[in-house]
């Protein structure tokens, strides 16, 4: 195993000047183009998180080796809003107003993008926010490269009460109290009573970020399920808090063809911490796993592990939104010979990727790409071996059907 490049990393992150060939005498005198990193590196969410400022990190150095943009060197500004929400705020407001950004690669939970949004749009900054999330959001000032519902929770629900997924008719909501469960729940309360499924049979339960205490909530998901119905966990469960749920599922004996869980938090990175052999048939639903077998993921996974300086790292769907948006913005700067917001905007409706997913992936005027959906099994390894997926990608519909207040929007 090598040892991890900290030197070039730290210099990335300091956003100091690397001893990189020069492209050529103009980009040497040319001022970089800035690129923003604002991740939690410390708090609940730094088990998420850190893996997405490592791939921005490792975009910016790979963008440089090919040349740069513009003939500019590209130089990443990271900042650490350390799991705060108010504190993602003032972050933002640095980059755009004292680091002058260019773009801005960041957040996990949807209360941190609530939190950025109205910096980003005052000041007219562009954020890339590569997670899934709740929908019910549209903003000149972001490109959402994760899925929205469409493209991922009702896929996921849907497999589990198809036959292949175990025929569920009762539904255990389990999630962290914040916007993206609630809100994604609300949907999904929606979708299973249009499918038949009403109230008593749903199951919804929230604790805070970082809760560790899974004994009783795990209790009552084993009761409830006692009811000679077949029930499944729906989890959307951030942070740290899913080590000690998975430990406690373990711990209670719910195997998967009891009683099978689908997450759509918890991926490659998150399972790293986790000892999987008691999880192995417990579900995750994404639009990538690592898994995945296709060129543009041979080279994203090889490039990560050059990157990194460590074989064993993972990759995950974040990192390779991440990579998607990173590549359509390099791309419409290309485009647009601008690093301006308002024509590399304009530029990246249409932009398209060949993406490690194994798609080609497309941006929308909603600002929204379509994607992929997959349901993948945790494998003992932590892998997990794709069981079911689309038939190509989706476009999101970042405005819930379900929601009955969206209609007018939907018209």
């Amino acid at each position: 195993m090598k040892t991890p490049n900290f030197g070039r990393r730290t210099a990335l992150a300091a956003g100091t000047a690397l001893a990189l060939p020069a492209i050529h005498s103009a980009s040497a005198q040319a001022a970089p183009i800035k690129v923003g990193v604002l991740h939690s590196l410390t708090g609940t969410m730094a088990i998420s998180e850190t893996a997405l400022r490592d791939t921005v990190l490792m975009m910016v150095e790979q963008q440089n080796a090919a040349g740069g943009i513009l003939g500019r060197r590209l130089e990443a500004v990271v900042v650490d809003p350390a799991s705060n929400w108010p504190l993602f705020a003032e972050k933002a407001r640095e980059l755009l107003a004292v680091a002058k950004v260019d773009v801005t690669f960041g957040c996990w939970t949807s209360v941190s993008r609530k939190s950025v949004l109205p910096v980003f749009e005052e000041l007219n900054g562009l954020l890339f926010y590569p997670v899934q999330y709740e929908g019910e959001e549209q903003s000149r000032n972001v490109f959402y490269t994760g899925a929205a519902p469409n493209q991922q929770a009702i896929p996921a629900v849907e497999y589990l009460m198809s036959a292949d997924g175990g025929a569920a008719r009762r539904i255990a909501l389990l999630g962290t109290d914040y916007v993206y469960p609630r809100t994604t729940n609300r949907i999904l309360r929606g979708f299973l009573n249009s499918k038949g499924i009403n109230d008593a049979n749903i199951m919804e339960e929230y604790t805070p970020f970082g809760h560790s205490d899974w004994q009783g909530i795990v209790a009552r998901v084993k009761s409830f399920a006692a009811q000679g119905v077949k029930t499944a966990i729906v989890s959307t469960i951030n942070g740290d808090a899913n080590v000690p749920f998975y430990r406690e599922l373990g711990n209670q004996g719910i195997k998967a063809e009891d009683i099978p869980s689908v997450a759509f938090s918890v991926g490659e990175e998150e399972l790293a911490g986790i000892d999987t052999r008691p999880l192995v048939g417990h579900l995750a639903a994404w639009n990538y796993f690592m898994s995945v077998r296709s060129p543009a993921n041979t080279e994203f996974v090889s490039g990560w592990h050059r990157f990194i300086g460590n074989n064993r790292r993972v990759t995950n769907d974040p990192m390779e939104a991440t990579l998607v948006g990173f590549k359509m913005w390099a791309q419409a700067v290309t485009a647009a010979r601008s690093t301006a917001v308002d024509p590399v905007r304009e530029a990246m409706y249409g932009q398209k990727v060949a993406a490690p997913c194994g798609y080609e992936l497309e941006m929308h005027r909603n600002h929204h790409l379509s994607k992929p959906v997959m349901i993948g099994e945790v494998q003992a390894d932590g892998q997990f071996n794709i069981v079911w997926r689309t038939p190509g990608p989706i476009v999101a519909e970042n405005w819930s059907p379900f929601i009955p207040e969206n209609a007018n929007r939907r018209r």
